[in-house]
């Protein structure tokens, strides 16, 4: 398959989509994500409006979304046992969907902005454990 720009919507949708189609199936990040998420349409739309906001500054995402509450939420619906290999896991998903099908500036964008909230939201989740 040739690889593409992130232009669009309908680019961020299907990266979106490929990528939680692997996260679904992941040995480790399966279970989590197939017992949090209760409606998997409904959850990929919200997804997508988040990943458009983030690489096209465009789409219905502004202001809707707060991504350490609702990380921590998932921590504690987990017992507190979600480490910082999870998140390890989900970016070498995310570089490798990225790298499967897209190139260009757009692509690089997604990787590193996914590098840096993965750090950010590890070390809030850490923080708001009780010890």
């Amino acid at each position: 398959m040739e690889r593409v720009e992130i232009r669009s919507r309908k680019e961020v949708d299907f990266l979106v989509r490929r990528f939680y189609d692997q996260i679904r199936k992941h040995d480790t990040l399966g279970p989590i994500f197939n017992k949090v998420v209760k409606d998997w349409e409904t959850h990929l739309i919200h997804l997508s409006d988040f990943w458009e906001m983030i690489l096209l500054q465009t789409g219905p995402g502004a202001g809707k979304f707060n991504p350490v509450k609702v990380h921590r939420n998932v921590d504690a619906e987990v017992n507190n046992s979600i480490e910082q290999a999870h998140f390890g896991n989900w970016l070498e998903l995310w570089f490798g969907t990225i790298d499967r099908y897209f190139e260009g500036e757009v692509a690089d964008y997604a990787k590193e902005h996914a590098r840096r909230m993965a750090h950010m939201l590890f070390m809030r989740i850490w923080e708001a454990r009780e010890r």
